[in-house]
């Protein structure tokens, strides 16, 4: 179960359809990102990052794309997939740094 932020909620809007990706990724960590039309036409971005925990690792969204749904959706799942490579290339820096010291 994610723990959702205040991000997602002011994000949500039930009046407005979205497309989504989920995923599971090795070692339990899932993103979600969904992507909408505005009411005023503009493309709308939600990225989530959870723990296996389902704690928040990161909530960000984006009130105006300059893209398609499609591609703002792709654009979001690869930011998502950033963040976690990026959080786990920094926990193997961390653990060679403490078997070398």
């Amino acid at each position: 179960m994610k723990i959702r932020s205040g991000v997602y909620w002011g994000w949500i809007d039930p009046a407005l359809t979205c497309r989504s990706h989920s995923e599971m990724l090795d070692g339990g960590t899932c993103i979600d990102v969904q992507v909408r039309i505005s009411k005023a036409g503009a493309t709308q971005l939600f990225i989530g990052v959870y723990a296996t925990s389902g704690m928040t690792l990161l909530e960000e969204s984006f009130d105006f794309l300059p893209a398609t749904m499609t591609i703002a959706l792709a654009w979001g799942v690869e930011r998502a997939r950033g963040v976690i490579s990026e959080r786990y290339s920094k926990i193997e820096i961390s653990a060679d740094k403490t078997r070398v010291g």
